[in-house]
This record gives C-alpha cells, sequence and structure tokens, in this order.
C-alpha cells in the first residue's frame, strides 16, 4: 500500500457512519457524490472514475453519476441545488462555467453558487486539417481561406463547444470567411473530418493523437502559449502568426456554502491521487497537463476563461437561445 493509500485508508477507518453535515472529525461519514455533467467516457468522467477507484482501495465509497443533458446544465444545476453538506461535488469544466453563462440563460450562477476545489486537468486544443486541404502551416491555410472565401467548413463538437470557440476565435482573429458545421459530439465531428466531409477542426490534443498518427488528419499548430510534449515538432498558432488559447479543462467544486472540512479533505486527497506517477502520467502522455491549482488560484482562472470566452462569444455572436 502506498502512503497516500494508507493516509486515506486511516481516515475512513476512524469514521462513523452519520448523516450529519461534515466536521474535520468525521468527513466523510457517508458515500460521497461526484456529479459529471457530460455523457460516460469523457476526460471529467474519466478523472472522475480514477478518483474512485483510488478512494474505493483506501475503504472511503465515491459515486460517480452522469447527468448529461442541456449541455451540460443539468448536472450542474443540480449541484447548485445540493445541500451543501459535503457529500455532493461538480465536475466542472470550461463549458459550464465560462461559456455557456455567456450563450444563454442559466439557473445556476458559476460564480456564486459553487466553491471551487480544485482545477484537475486542462487538455489544448489543436487545429488539424483533412490532407486534401493544400495548407502545410497556418500561415498557409489562412492564406488559402482568404484566397477562396466561405470554401473551407470547420467541425465543431457543438454549438458553444469549445472546438466551435476556437473556430470562430480563428475565423476573428485571421480575418477570413469559413463556415461552422456543428455535430453531436467529437467522435461523430472527426470521423467526418477523416473522410473528408469537412475541411478542419479544433479538436483536443488526447482525442486527435489517434487520427494523427494514422495518418488521417494533418496537424498544424496546437492552442497553447507553449509546446506539447506529446506534438514537440508542433508549433503553436502563436508561433504561426495567429495568438490565440482555446483548450478544455476539467475541475471539482462543492455548493457555495459546503464546510471546509469537506473541501479541504477533498483537495487534499484528489491532489495525493492526481500527484502521484499512476494518476498523472495517464493524462500527460496524452497532452494534458495536471495543475491541481489551490482554491483561490483556481478561481482567479475561471474568471479570466470566462472574461476571455464571453469577448470571443459576444464578438461572434454566437447564442443557443
Amino acid at each position: 500500500m502506498t502512503a497516500g493509500r494508507a493516509a486515506l485508508f486511516a481516515v475512513a477507518a476512524a469514521l462513523a457512519i452519520s448523516g450529519a453535515p461534515a466536521s474535520a472529525q468525521n468527513y466523510p461519514s457517508k458515500p460521497i457524490k461526484f456529479i459529471v455533467p457530460t455523457a460516460p467516457a469523457g476526460i471529467g468522467d474519466i478523472v472522475a472514475r480514477l478518483f474512485q477507484q483510488k478512494a474505493g482501495e483506501a475503504g472511503v465509497t465515491v459515486v460517480v453519476e452522469n447527468r448529461a443533458g442541456a449541455a451540460g446544465v443539468i448536472g450542474t444545476n443540480e449541484v447548485a441545488k445540493a445541500a451543501p453538506d459535503g457529500y455532493t461535488f461538480l465536475v466542472g469544466n470550461h463549458a459550464v462555467l465560462a461559456m455557456l453563462p455567456h450563450m444563454q440563460k442559466i439557473p445556476y450562477d458559476p460564480f456564486k453558487s459553487f466553491e471551487p476545489v480544485t482545477l484537475l486537468v486542462t487538455v489544448p486544443n489543436i487545429l488539424v486539417v483533412h490532407p486534401s486541404v493544400p495548407a502545410n502551416s497556418v500561415r498557409e491555410l489562412v492564406a488559402y481561406a482568404k484566397a477562396n472565401p466561405g470554401k473551407l467548413t470547420y467541425a465543431s463538437q457543438g454549438v458553444g463547444t469549445s472546438g466551435h470557440i476556437a473556430g470562430e476565435l480563428f475565423r476573428l482573429r485571421a480575418g477570413i470567411d469559413i463556415t461552422h458545421v456543428p455535430y453531436k459530439g467529437a467522435a461523430p465531428a472527426a470521423q467526418d473530418l477523416a473522410a473528408g466531409h469537412v475541411n478542419m477542426m479544433f479538436d483536443v490534443v488526447s482525442l486527435a493523437l489517434g487520427p494523427i498518427n494514422a495518418g488521417r488528419v494533418r496537424p498544424l499548430a496546437v492552442t497553447t502559449d507553449k509546446r506539447v510534449t506529446v506534438l514537440p515538432d508542433l508549433p503553436t498558432m502563436t508561433e504561426q502568426g495567429t495568438p490565440m488559447e482555446v483548450g478544455a479543462w476539467f475541475g471539482l467544486f462543492a455548493p457555495a456554502g459546503t464546510p471546509p472540512a469537506a473541501t479541504s479533505w477533498l483537495k487534499r486527497e484528489v491532489n495525493k491521487v492526481f500527484s502521484a506517477p499512476e494518476g498523472r502520467d495517464r493524462f500527460i502522455k496524452q497532452g494534458a497537463a495536471m495543475p491541481l491549482l489551490e482554491t483561490e488560484a483556481y478561481r482567479k482562472f475561471i474568471q479570466a476563461e470566462s472574461d476571455r470566452y464571453g469577448d470571443v462569444i459576444r464578438k461572434a455572436g454566437i447564442t443557443l437561445e
């Protein structure tokens, strides 16, 4: 047993079953629920279930429930309305907290309804094109788009997703005319790109690596401030004259008013799991980063993300209503 697991087991073994709100002496005294506002098998779901596994090995029960629907609003609002007793948490993400609030009316406040616990994983987007597109760099793609206005199409995982926001930001920053083709999820969008039905896409690095390695798509740039370790020879958008940073992120949130005993415990144990090589390497090898931000830094990060995406959404006129 590792030192981290032993510590977690020691905490769990000392507990008595109780329905009382969290306190430093008896927390956790019953199963902890993680609400994932997306379908199974996504990054947020994978993160939640990895912690569920490790907590279970140490004797703490974590229940993961997927509450997909309304672009993530249903599951997110469920946590916003949950009793702040320390036993319900949200696996929040960029869409439900930094993007959707600028595109439609939502029943929760992304800043007042939740207490940030920790930012777990960030995943950069990557610009990929179908091999038939006559461009081997962002500059060549921009030149081609300007010479052929309206001809290029870009796929996204759906209206309001990070891929859509990235495409619109690219359109605005490069001053080009490209056509958005939304899909219901990342898989069908990537499949149509590989088949040549659309010309390009901003996909997350972890999902794009397979098609890239198979030669089904051509990578042109990553949307980060620095190159990613899994594709060290691939330049950033900024390096190629179109500065932009867009990506996905996932982290934990508690309903506002949750006792510090609960959020502190969760923060500590989650950090143990995802600081360990077994937890980190699974994501790092897929091009992700594990910042594990503390609460205040996390709060500032979310505000900056909301401000940045809100500006793009307003300028592009994106709405879900």
